[in-house]
């Protein structure tokens, strides 16, 4: 059994420069995940929870390019909604390739999931919010301070929206990446919340949704900030370590929110 965690939308995510490529910092989220299971056999066959992770043919074809195969029957479990924003997809590819032996670079394993669907989440390094992610071409752009200690509680609104590769319609976000590492730097939870806070009102003002209870429910919550999957239903709360109101869960749910999470990140010092 592989189990690979998947993320939880984006700190940031925009365009670096008004027309340059797409660029985040992933939330990654130890508390959602794929799980694959390989039972040996003859053939290939693939039986997916949600029906809708990863197509049998991608399989072949995203092995093959590895230089790897399996033979058997593939399961796999998604702990979020495909469409998410919580990586189900790339997750899924990265599970398969430790299934079938993939002993590499993550560099190499991010070329094959970017080649097998277009974009990819970092979710095949260790520490992936360590790094400006450039999720079309799989660069890592920057490397980026340690996080300070903060929690997330959160869930999924609306419905499922699938991240399009060919999608650039992001704001621009040269300006906060110095201020993160600042922020970083300094382990200024209060900045990076407000920096997060930032880059999801601006994607939600672009996109124009017809409403989108997470800015209310942050102040109702008292919380330092939010977060929101860029290209995604993940809506997330941001507050210092152990500082989450104990009706949160069921103010969430009130507002419309389902599966709803929580989950530490960073490092304590």
């Amino acid at each position: 059994m592989i189990r690979v965690a998947g993320h939880f939308g984006e700190l940031l995510q925009g365009r670096i420069g008004p027309s340059g490529q797409v660029a985040l910092i992933t939330l990654p989220c130890p508390a959602l995940a794929v799980v694959a299971r390989h039972r040996p056999g003859t053939g290939l066959t693939l039986h997916d929870d949600s029906q809708t992770i990863v197509s049998l043919d991608r399989v072949h074809k995203f092995l093959q390019g590895l230089g790897l195969s399996l033979s058997g029957r593939l399961d796999l479990c998604a702990e979020m909604p495909v469409g998410g924003g919580a990586g189900a997809s790339t997750a899924a590819l990265v599970a398969l390739a430790r299934l079938a032996g993939y002993c590499g670079k993550p560099q190499a394993l991010a070329a094959a999931c970017i080649a097998s669907e277009g974009a990819s989440d970092p979710l095949m390094f260790n520490r992936p919010e360590q790094m400006l992610w450039a999720s079309r071409t799989g660069d890592r752009l920057a490397d980026l301070p340690p996080l300070p200690r903060f929690e997330v509680v959160g869930g999924f609104y609306g419905p499922p929206c699938p991240t399009d590769a060919a999608d650039n319609d992001f704001p621009d976000i040269t300006a906060l990446i110095p201020r993160w590492i600042r922020a970083a730097h300094a382990r200024d939870l209060v900045s990076l919340a407000a920096l997060a806070t930032h880059s999801a009102k601006c994607t939600l003002k672009m996109r124009k949704p017809q409403s989108d209870p997470t800015a209310s429910l942050a102040r109702q919550l008292g919380a330092l900030g939010y977060v929101i999957a860029h290209t995604g239903s993940a809506r997330g709360l941001i507050f210092a370590p152990d500082k989450v109101p104990a009706q949160a869960r069921a103010v969430l749910q009130d507002a419309g929110l389902c599966g709803i999470v929580q989950f530490f990140v960073g490092d304590e010092r």
